[in-house]
């Protein structure tokens, strides 16, 4: 998991008000995950694919694109169920997506 989506996670246990016990087990849970940090390699990879959906009139959320460039750096697939917010990094760098079948 990027440390952007723990970021997320966080940020919605927070908007909806969650209790000690709820926050207590998101906690738990994201420690028994490997977490994949920033990187220089993530950052560049970053600053290419945003520019490049700028450029292309494909902007997204700073998020979608921070998470897709952590992936790429590492080699991993990315989990979605959001396949067409992601097709066209498919295409352009070949990012892998996980999709669960949908």
């Amino acid at each position: 998991m990027t440390y952007v989506t723990i970021g997320e996670m966080t940020q919605w246990a927070q908007l909806r008000s969650w209790g000690a016990r709820n926050r207590g087990a998101l906690d738990h849970w994201l420690g028994s995950l490997v977490v994949i940090n920033s990187s220089v390699e993530a950052a560049r990879l970053w600053g290419t694919i945003s520019g490049w959906g700028k450029l292309h009139g494909r902007s997204r959320p700073i998020n979608d694109t921070w998470i897709a460039a952590c992936c790429l750096a590492e080699n991993l697939p990315l989990a979605t169920v959001n396949v067409k917010d992601y097709e066209d990094l498919v295409a352009e760098y070949g990012l892998e997506l996980v999709t669960g079948g949908r």
